[in-house]
Parts: structure tokens; C-alpha cells; sequence
């Protein structure tokens, strides 16, 4: 394959934004993305009331419409799942399972995914009971009792959501309070079906084929208690996709990249944009704004080494 001016690595909201941008400025772009469709976290998003001029549309809705906005423009994308990253001394080349790619500069928007609750059978019975997306998965549960385990936006959201159609949802959070905006809160509080389970943390999932209930125990009493529940939703966090550039780029403790709002890392001609790269808030709109930024620095960086 030829070699290009910029690969973008992700087709979440920050890669489709880079995407956009790059084509806008004639750039020999190419998207390459892993998953079959694109969209990111959001295609999972069962509403999304805080992206300006869009409240309350659905999350799959606003990947395909990202979507379409970059075919509409000529964007080429590939599917491949890149293995390695290498820098060479005129850029980049990836390493894929179906081809390499060489390229000149590089945009990794490749996202983050669901941290684990890392309790014994909790592999064993994802897909069982245990999710770690609620609105791709709360219909199953209606009519019954479920938890959810976090205290973040994420959760609560997610606990909001699932109140509307199930019996009885725990929120499980190993504080006495929640992290997630006040906003949220008092909409949670507001549920006659939601129980609060304060200051626990998750010991055991219980059932055989399917999960019948969660385990927990309280920090400061040691007493322990069994949820009843058929669905577990864990909303504990997210872990950054970053091991592809570990050894290229500086990646802070938690292994997000290290970059600011211009996704400038500290690898020549490697960018960071989205939920990979360090930054107070990961949100959709902060995503689209970093696959902007990235593309002004690709134009300024290969302008001042073409001198």
C-alpha cells in the first residue's frame, strides 16, 4: 500500500472527527478501524442529552450520522486489527492482520474499554447476567431485579435507564457518595425502585448457568450481604487502549497517552485523540474536539518538516 500523509487508528467520535477534518483539508487520509461498524462507546449510548444542538438522540443514530458525514465527504476506511506500530524514519508503519500501512504522521483514537470487576466467574458468565452495557443489554432484564456496581456518571446513568424497566435496581458503590454529577443524582434518588448500597464492594456472583445475585461486603462493618439479582451491570471505570504505543509515546500511570488539547504526544508526528489520551473529561464533545485539534497539528507538523 502506498505510503500516506495521515492514518487515523479509530472510528469512535474522535477518529470520525479527524477523519472529517483531514478530508476537509485535502489530506491523503486513511481511516483504519477494528471493530465492523463505526461509532465507538457511543453506538452503546441508549441517549445522549448533552451534545449541543442534538439533545436526546440516540447514540447508534449519532455514529451512523458521524459516519455519514465522513463517506459523505470520500473518507477511505479498512478494516484490520493493527498488531504492531513501529516508527521508521520517515514516519510510521503499522502491522496488521491483513496488510501494513505506512504513513507519515499518525492519529491514535483508538478509545478505551470496560474495566472488570476481576471476580472468579465474572468471565465466565459475561453474557450470562453480566454486562458491562446497559443499554445495549437492559432489555432483557425488564420486569426484574438488577445492579448496577459504580458510582460515576456512567453508572448512574446507567441505573437511571434501567430503573425505567426493571423491578428493582441496586447501585452498588464502595463510598457513602457518588461521583457522578449532582443532576444525575437527583434524578437516581428520585427512582422509588432504586436501593443505594453504600460503602460495599463486590465479593462474589452467585448462580450456575446464569447469574441469580451478587455478593457484597461493607468496607466499614465487614458484614456481607447477597443481592438477589439476575443481571449485574459493572460500571466501574474504563482502561485505555493505548498498548500499541507504549515504548513509541509517554503514557501517564492509569496508561492513558500523554497529551494535551492539541494531541501533541511525545512521539514525533504521533497524535492522541479521544478517551486513550489524559484529560479531565471524556466526553463526546471533548472527543470530537480532539480529533479537530489533532488534524491542525498534523497540518502544522507536516508543514515544518517539509521545509
Amino acid at each position: 500500500m502506498e505510503k500516506k500523509e495521515l492514518i487515523i487508528l479509530g472510528s469512535g467520535p474522535a477518529g470520525l472527527s479527524a477523519a472529517i477534518y483531514a478530508r476537509r483539508a485535502e489530506l491523503d487520509v486513511l481511516v483504519i478501524e477494528r471493530n465492523p461498524m463505526s461509532g465507538g462507546q457511543v453506538l452503546n449510548t441508549y441517549e445522549v442529552d448533552n451534545y449541543p444542538g442534538l439533545p436526546g438522540i440516540n447514540g447508534f443514530d449519532m455514529g451512523m450520522k458521524f459516519r455519514e458525514h465522513a463517506d459523505g465527504l470520500g473518507v477511505p476506511f479498512v478494516s484490520d486489527e493493527i498488531t504492531k506500530i513501529e516508527k521508521t524514519q520517515e514516519g510510521y508503519r503499522l502491522t496488521g492482520a491483513a496488510d501494513t500501512y505506512e504513513t507519515e504522521t499518525l492519529i491514535v483514537a483508538t478509545g478505551a474499554t470496560h474495566r472488570k470487576l476481576g471476580l472468579d466467574r465474572e468471565e465466565e458468565l459475561t453474557g450470562r447476567g453480566v454486562s458491562y452495557c446497559a443499554t445495549c443489554d437492559g432489555a432483557f432484564f425488564r420486569g426484574r431485579d438488577v445492579v448496577v456496581v459504580g458510582g460515576g456518571d456512567v453508572a448512574v446513568e446507567d441505573a437511571i435507564f434501567l430503573a425505567r424497566m426493571c423491578r428493582r435496581v441496586y447501585v452498588v458503590h464502595r463510598r457513602d457518595e457518588l461521583r457522578a454529577a449532582k443532576s444525575l443524582q437527583a434524578r437516581l434518588f428520585a427512582m422509588e425502585n432504586v436501593e443505594m448500597v453504600w460503602d460495599s464492594v463486590s465479593c462474589e456472583i452467585t448462580g450456575e448457568d446464569l447469574v441469580d445475585g451478587l455478593v457484597v461486603e461493607n468496607v466499614k462493618t465487614g458484614e456481607k450481604r447477597r443481592l438477589e439479582a439476575d443481571g449485574i451491570f459493572v460500571a466501574v471505570g474504563i482502561l485505555p487502549d493505548s498498548g500499541l504505543v507504549a515504548g513509541l509515546a509517554e503514557l501517564d500511570e492509569g496508561g492513558y497517552i500523554r497529551a494535551g488539547e492539541d494531541g501533541v504526544t511525545t512521539a514525533p508526528g504521533l497524535f492522541a485523540a479521544g478517551d486513550v489520551r489524559t484529560k479531565p473529561l471524556r466526553q463526546i464533545v471533548t472527543a470530537v474536539a480532539d480529533g479537530a485539534n489533532c488534524v491542525t497539528s498534523v497540518e502544522r507538523y507536516l508543514h515544518s518538516s517539509r521545509r
